[in-house]
């Protein structure tokens, strides 16, 4: 018998072949790496407070901060703020996807006309949404809507950009390709421009529900609200209820945090042939 075949009878039975395309198993102590950041800061957070460094009455406990985010989302007012919060956001982000992402993709495959409103795009995108509140309250008053309009306009100047961006860059090879097979210009625009610019435009998406948070939460610090995270973080800063206040903070950095990751999550789904 050969020591080929001898090496061969020696390996376990059940073994699967080695797979060149097969992913490289991670060790199990990289799991636990996203966990450290967080336990840095609650331990660096719980000495500052224990040691006296700064006063309880501005900085709680991170148990007692915790303890208050978990009962007010259990039930309490932080809850309907909370979702107050989210609704506001989705709103104003459904709009801006429903809008921004057509035109983005239209604006895109004309690139003389996205070169004529270029300016406006990237001047209004550059200037903070928070500058334009007053004149939002001109126009719309203060009211609910007021809210979601700001936000809104915000995060559309981010997808209308993004989309456009996309289907502009949009790989050449691909295109040139596809009118090399006499592929018309419809079909060149419909089968290669809007699936190339899906990447970036998930991209403007992802930026755009972050930005909607944002803004919300400014508008409902500035603008006369009575409900809402921004509300909540501000009212508990004027009285002086720190655990509150700090809850709030977390749970609209929790949102967002969650949003951010539904989204990674969809784009690697959808447009998983990214990179390739």
């Amino acid at each position: 018998m050969s020591e080929t075949t001898t090496k061969t009878s020696a390996a376990a039975p059940w073994a699967p072949p080695a797979s060149a395309d097969a992913a490289p198993v991670k060790p199990r102590t990289e799991r636990f790496l996203p966990v450290i950041g967080p336990l840095v800061l609650f331990v660096i957070w719980d000495l500052v407070v224990r040691f006296g460094m700064i006063k309880a009455i501005l900085l709680p406990s991170p148990a007692d901060t915790l303890a208050t985010l978990v009962a007010g989302l259990a039930g309490g007012a932080l809850l309907t703020d909370f979702l107050v919060t989210v609704g506001r956001t989705l709103q104003a982000f459904a709009f801006a996807a429903v809008v921004g992402v057509p035109l983005g993709v239209l604006l895109g495959s004309n690139e003389r006309a996205y070169r004529s409103v270029e300016f406006l795009i990237d001047f209004f995108r550059s200037t903070p949404s928070s500058a334009l509140i007053p004149l939002f309250l001109l126009i719309f008053g203060v009211s609910d809507f007021n809210k979601v309009a700001i936000a809104a306009f915000g995060a559309l100047l981010i997808v209308v950009f993004n989309s456009a961006y996309g289907v502009i860059n949009a790989r050449k090879q691909r295109v040139m390709a596809a009118r090399v097979m006499g592929a018309s210009r419809w079909r060149v625009f419909k089968d290669v421009l809007i699936w190339e610019s899906l990447q970036p435009t998930f991209v403007g998406l992802r930026s755009a529900v972050s930005m909607a948070l944002v803004i919300v939460i400014v508008a409902e610090m500035f603008i006369g609200s009575e409900n809402g995270l921004g509300h909540a973080i501000i009212d508990a800063q004027q009285v002086l209820n720190v655990r509150v206040m700090y809850a709030a903070i977390l749970s609209a950095g929790a949102l967002g945090y969650v949003l951010n990751i539904v989204f990674l999550m969809l784009e690697r789904r959808i447009v998983h042939w990214s990179g390739r």
